[in-house]
């Protein structure tokens, strides 16, 4: 993704990452305001939805505040508010419902009744659900009793009376006392259900139930301490994010908590986060960071409870962002225990000592692998991110960038004798755009590499300026569904130009839309309103991306020309999971060279699945995939101990599976004792089955006599 900030009264490009994948990457909460009556909130309330109506007006899509956006925003209003159907009953949600085509109404009028309802509703719910779970919880469990519940929100609906509503929230706190249990067993050395001594079952269930309630007791907690103000953030927030997901209202909040949402990552982890309807997610792992070095924590994995080192897990379901950022976050050295859930697979719980990111690890890292059968040479360049030193580019001192460090690498490489290239843009969430147009000049001679369209219609095309190629023989450019933004405008360069074979799962991610952050205190022309100051700020989609082809890279991504089995491939990431995601559309192309190479696609995809069809890793993964998928289509979850211990035990042999990046698994059967990074990186290459197969299809390139190319104009 990239993003615009203002600074210094100027419009800057900053280097992004995939923090933005989703509007919800920045807390929905705020502090309260120093307004002290009703009347000057109420008054506040339509200066702010005057402004943000006129800023959106500049949104990309051109949307009218009418019915239709007003269904959309009320749909995400209303996943926030509850989205796991635990607080509201059907006929409370009626009355909310009641406004499901009046928030355009509300935000012209610049008066909210929508939100004082939905806030005495959710305090009531909050206050009845809180009643149920401390009875429940008073009582010990059956798990033997041979029942099941839903598990996914999605195919739930608000219960109708309060005995069902209990009846939810029994089977919810039973799941979660059991996997508890399990847990505690296993600590006291127990490897099976049977195994636990009759006397030490009662104590074990107790234990489990009085920490499940601990866990719960924070909950309402932090829920009953939601300001006002929180709950028309959150409103003002699905409003602009039915616009595109990447579109949301900001409220003001501490700098620290601002800068956080900026850089896009966690202090202390480094990892991005965002809200996702309730749930904490995991967007990206930043490379070289002390989560990125542990090794276990995956994009997508969602975060269910935070502990301080051994101790007492603290449950960050429906918490705020900014307040989880504070229990992840904590002096260097110090541990933190994040237990996750990732689809398919039993919670885990992953330990990591906070440091700072080392930065050489997110830098561009190159190798040559070795050919021993044939003797050739291949080089290896995996690019984490599109980074650029802004600060030191504009202080005239060059500033280290991925386009500079990539043709360092080149260089080297050549010096070596490579026969072919594997370029590695495997979760690659984005970066500086000066750098994805300047990294794909590497490859190819002067000519267009991206087209970026304004709101307005106006077309602009960026290209490389450099006539000189700094690598001119075979090339294959890895991907995956986490390759976004940066890397689908390099890798559909290179795609469209014929330069390059892309290799990858079904598709990238898909992200191809520019935001700018608007300060609205900036906006505020009218005299005599700083007292209502700050305002927050608006993040608002302003330009798309196109191909030189013509297509754009948002919402499909880039589908490869040869697509590999992927573990992950049924796993909903990517823009065309989003609510509201901007379609894929096409524009003119633009006239630029074809590479020629002479590579009959059609019999380098053969070849490539002959091998990959014999190979016991891709019979593994798509073993793997299966499982997953299998497991995400049922959603019904027992909760009879016997069946909930097998399935652990299964989840736990289907998460065994092998990487898909050198370096992304970071688990103890990888480790070995002694070895240098260097020597753990090499390996690790050696071990991946995706850069196997990509120097195997370099190899078949090489091998059927390629003429030297020619060049023609392409329309």
């Amino acid at each position: 993704m990239f993003l615009l900030r203002k600074l210094c009264n100027r419009w800057l490009l900053i280097a992004v990452t995939a923090v933005a994948i989703a509007a919800t990457a920045f807390s929905l909460g705020a502090v309260p305001f120093a307004a002290t009556t009703p009347d000057l909130d109420q008054n506040r309330t339509r200066l702010l939805t005057y402004i943000l109506r006129q800023q959106i007006g500049h949104h990309f899509s051109g949307k009218s505040i009418d019915n239709d956006l007003s269904r959309g925003a009320f749909q995400l209003y209303l996943k926030q508010l509850d989205y796991q159907k635990r607080f509201l009953l059907d006929g409370e949600v009626r009355q909310i419902r009641a406004f499901e085509n009046q928030i355009d109404d509300e935000i012209l009028a610049g008066k909210l009744q929508l939100v004082p309802l939905a806030e005495r509703l959710m305090g009531e719910g909050v206050r009845r659900a809180e009643g149920m779970v401390r009875e429940i919880l008073s009582q010990p469990f059956d798990f033997n009793v041979a029942e099941e519940y839903e598990t996914d929100p999605e195919k739930l609906v608000f219960c109708r009376s309060d005995a069902e509503l209990r009846e939810r929230w029994r089977k919810d706190l039973k799941y979660r006392v059991l996997n508890r249990y399990l847990l505690l067993a296993e600590d006291e050395g127990f490897k099976t259900p049977a195994a636990i001594p009759k006397g030490k079952r009662a104590a074990l269930e107790q234990l489990a139930r009085e920490k499940v309630l601990k866990q719960h007791n924070d909950y309402f907690t932090r829920l009953h301490q939601e300001t006002a103000q929180d709950q028309y953030d959150r409103y003002l927030n699905a409003f602009a994010r039915a616009f595109d997901p990447h579109t949301s209202y900001m409220p003001p909040q501490s700098k620290e908590d601002f800068d956080i949402s900026m850089r896009g990552s966690l202090e202390g982890i480094g990892a991005t986060l965002r809200d996702d309807e309730g749930y904490i997610k995991v967007v990206k792992v930043v490379p070289g960071s002390a989560a990125d070095r542990q090794g276990e924590l995956q994009a997508d994995d969602i975060i269910q409870s935070v502990a301080q080192g051994k101790g007492e897990p603290v449950d960050v379901s429906d918490m705020r962002l900014r307040d989880v950022v504070a229990l992840i976050r904590g002096k260097k050295g110090s541990e933190v225990r994040l237990t996750v859930k990732r689809a398919g697979h039993k919670p885990l719980v992953i330990p990591i000592i906070r440091d700072v990111v080392v930065i050489e690890e997110s830098f561009v890292k190159s190798a040559v692998i070795d050919d021993p059968a044939s003797g050739r040479r291949y080089g290896y360049i995996k690019i984490p991110s599109f980074y650029r030193d802004f600060e030191e580019s504009r202080d005239g001192n060059g500033g280290r960038n991925s386009t500079n460090d990539v043709r360092t690498a080149l260089t080297s490489l050549k010096r070596q004798g490579i026969a072919g290239l594997l370029l590695d843009l495997r979760n690659n969430g984005g970066g500086a755009l000066t750098d994805a147009v300047g990294v794909a000049g590497l490859f190819i001679e002067r000519g267009p590499i991206v087209q970026v369209r304004s709101s307005g219609g106006a077309t602009k095309v960026l290209d490389d300026q450099d006539s000189s190629v700094e690598y001119s023989g075979p090339l294959i450019v890895l991907v995956n569904q986490f390759s976004a933004s940066a890397s689908e405008i390099v890798a559909g360069a290179l795609q469209d130009y014929g330069r390059a074979i892309i290799v990858g799962g079904e598709h990238t991610h898909g992200k191809g839309t520019v935001q700018v952050i608007m300060d609205l205190d900036e906006a505020l022309t009218l005299r005599n309103m700083s007292r209502y100051q700050p305002l927050g700020a608006l993040r608002l989609t302003t330009q798309k991306f196109y191909r030189i082809s013509g297509e754009s890279t948002q919402y499909r991504g880039i589908v490869p020309d040869i697509v590999l089995p992927d573990r992950q491939q049924n796993s909903k990431f990517g823009e065309r999971y989003l609510d509201f995601s901007l379609p894929w559309d096409t524009i003119a192309s633009v006239k630029h060279a074809d590479w020629s190479n002479g590579n009959d696609l059609a019999w380098l995809k053969t070849r490539s699945r002959s091998r990959v069809d014999s190979s016991q890793e891709f019979t593994k993964i798509r073993h793997v995939a299966k499982t997953l998928a299998e497991r995400l289509d049922n959603t019904r979850q027992s909760l009879q101990i016997e069946v909930v211990f097998k399935e652990r035990q299964e989840l736990g042999k289907a998460g065994e599976s092998p990487h898909d990046d050198p370096g992304e698994d970071g688990s103890a059967k990888n480790e070995r004792k002694g070895e240098s990074e260097q020597a753990k990186f090499m390996r690790l290459l050696k071990e991946d089955p995706y850069v196997q197969e990509a120097k195997a299809i370099v190899a078949d390139m090489l091998s059927a006599d390629v003429p030297g190319r020619s060049v023609v104009v392409k329309h």
